[in-house]
C-alpha cells in the first residue's frame, strides 16, 4: 500500500492521530519531524533557530522526497510542508493526502498548553495573543494548500486516549472507503 500523508496545521493531531491510525491498520508510522531531527542529530527548534526557515525547508522538502516511496507506511508531515512548491503534487501523486481539520480555536487551546508550546518554533516567546493572531494568519495562507489533499477529517476530538482511538478508527474507515476496497496502489 502506498504512504498516507496527514497534512494539516500545528496541534490538528497528525502525529497524536497518526500513530493510532497506523497501529490500527498495521502500518508503519513516520513523523516527518522525528526523521528530520534523526537525520539532523537536532531538534526541528534548533534548525530553525541556527540554519533559518528557508533551509529548513529544503531539508524538510529533501526528506519528503525520500520518504514518498516508502510504503506501507503513516506519515505525518510538518504544518509548513504541504506549502512547500511542489510537496502537495509530490504527495498527491506517491500516495493519499489527508488534511486534518479542526477549528482555530481548538488549535490555539493546544498551542497554548505548555507541553505544546515549548516543542514549536513558531510560538517560542510569543504571547497567548501572539499565538492567536498567528494561528489565523497562517491558515489564512495555509487553507489553500490543506485543501489539496483527497480527504478532508475533522480531528477534533483527540483530547483523550479514548477518544483518539476512536477518532482514528473513523479516518481508517474512511481511507478504506476511499481506496474502495482495493488495495491501494493498484
Amino acid at each position: 500500500m502506498k504512504p498516507v500523508f496527514l497534512t494539516g496545521y500545528m496541534c490538528s493531531g497528525k502525529s497524536t492521530l497518526g500513530r493510532e491510525l497506523a497501529e490500527q491498520m498495521h502500518l508503519q508510522f513516520i513523523d516527518l519531524d522525528d526523521f528530520i531531527e534523526q537525520e539532523q542529530g537536532m531538534t526541528i527548534n534548533r534548525l530553525f533557530s541556527t540554519l533559518g526557515e528557508r533551509r529548513f525547508r529544503e531539508i524538510e522538502t529533501d526528506a519528503l522526497r525520500r520518504v514518498v516511496a516508502l510504503t506501507d507506511v503513516v506519515i505525518s508531515c510538518g504544518g509548513g510542508t504541504p506549502c512547500q512548491p511542489g510537496n502537495m503534487d509530490l504527495m498527491n501523486s506517491h500516495g493519499l493526502t489527508v488534511w486534518l481539520w479542526t477549528s482555530p480555536e481548538r488549535i490555539i487551546a493546544r498551542l497554548l498548553l505548555p507541553e505544546h508550546r515549548a516543542k514549536r518554533p513558531a510560538t517560542v516567546g510569543l504571547s497567548d495573543e501572539q499565538i492567536a493572531t498567528k494561528v489565523h494568519s497562517q491558515l489564512a495562507l495555509r487553507n489553500q494548500y490543506y485543501a489539496e489533499a483527497k480527504i478532508k477529517f475533522d480531528s477534533t476530538l483527540i483530547e483523550t486516549a479514548d477518544e483518539t482511538v476512536l477518532t482514528a478508527a473513523r479516518l481508517a474507515k474512511v481511507v478504506l472507503e476511499t481506496l474502495d476496497g482495493r488495495e491501494f496502489g493498484d
